[in-house]
């Protein structure tokens, strides 16, 4: 499993990484392995406005469909319109191409209370240790 150590972390396996003024999201390398091959990503609309925790998309798998969680409060100011074409991406680099929206967060401080990339490791390490 990889992780990103300049992402924080969600209990439900999604990424957020600051990028000057946006915050970008998508799910991690744990769970694009748990749901194996992705055929199919649903996103928002730039503008929409999501709750932190709230659902903001969808990501099919041959295994299974997952809804993605929005990891702080934000607007989406961007989508990954590659992932239409090409959801694989979430699969083959789910840090860099694979990343899902960019949004302007509603309390940049936000993510400071989400785990850091040490801390989802080891949850992530119990949550497999779970199955």
């Amino acid at each position: 499993m990889k992780v990103d150590k300049a992402s924080r972390y969600t209990r439900t396996h999604e990424w957020v990484r600051q990028e000057g003024a946006e915050l970008v999201t998508g799910i991690t390398d744990y769970a694009q392995e748990q749901l194996s091959d992705i055929v199919y990503v649903e996103l928002p609309a730039v503008g929409e406005h999501f709750d932190k925790g709230e659902v903001y998309g969808v990501v099919e798998s041959v295994k299974a469909a997952s809804d993605c969680y929005m990891p702080v409060a934000g607007t989406v100011t961007a989508v990954n319109d590659t992932l239409g074409d090409s959801p694989q991406l979430v699969n083959e680099d789910p840090y860099q191409g694979g990343w899902f929206v960019r949004f302007t967060p509603d309390d940049p401080k936000a993510i400071e209370a989400l785990m850091d990339a040490d801390a989802y490791e080891k949850y992530a390490a119990a949550s497999e240790g779970a199955h």
